[in-house]
């Protein structure tokens, strides 16, 4: 009766340790499978403006201020990826915001010194990519 015991109890463990590894697993391969991450985000294109006749004093006021709205959106977890272009074309930049609606980006925008002096225009697509890296959802962990 006691190897009985022993048996069962053995055999409860075994059972209970490959449960719980099992759980794990698919608990793991779900979460690894880059298709079921992907989420809808919104690309911006910004374009040159109708209004580049500013001075440079005015301009690099504006260009500050296009900055600290950057990093205004990026804190609060609506922008996820800014950067200017290397080239003098008509395209001047990116922005990938995390946002629920075109209207909400759009909104956004408007808040852009850059955008409301007329100095840069956009254009916004909805796009669509996985989760990952600087896209995942929420705000940064701290600020630098």
């Amino acid at each position: 009766m006691r190897h009985l015991i022993k048996y069962l109890l053995v055999a409860f463990c075994c059972l209970s340790i490959t449960s719980l590894v099992y759980a794990q697993d698919q608990k793991s391969a779900g979460a690894s499978r880059p298709e079921d991450k992907i989420r809808q985000y919104f690309f911006v294109m910004l374009t040159t403006g109708t209004n580049r006749t500013h001075d440079s004093a005015t301009a690099a006021k504006i260009q500050e201020g296009h900055m600290a709205n950057i990093n205004r959106l990026y804190y609060e977890g609506k922008l996820k990826v800014a950067g200017p272009f290397g080239d003098d074309g008509n395209w001047r930049g990116i922005f990938i915001f995390d946002c629920k609606t075109k209207e909400e980006v759009e909104a956004l925008l408007k808040t852009d010194p850059a955008i409301a002096a007329g100095r840069l225009a956009y254009e916004i697509h909805p796009w669509w990519t996985a989760s990952t890296g600087s896209f995942t959802p929420g705000k940064p962990d701290k600020k630098p």
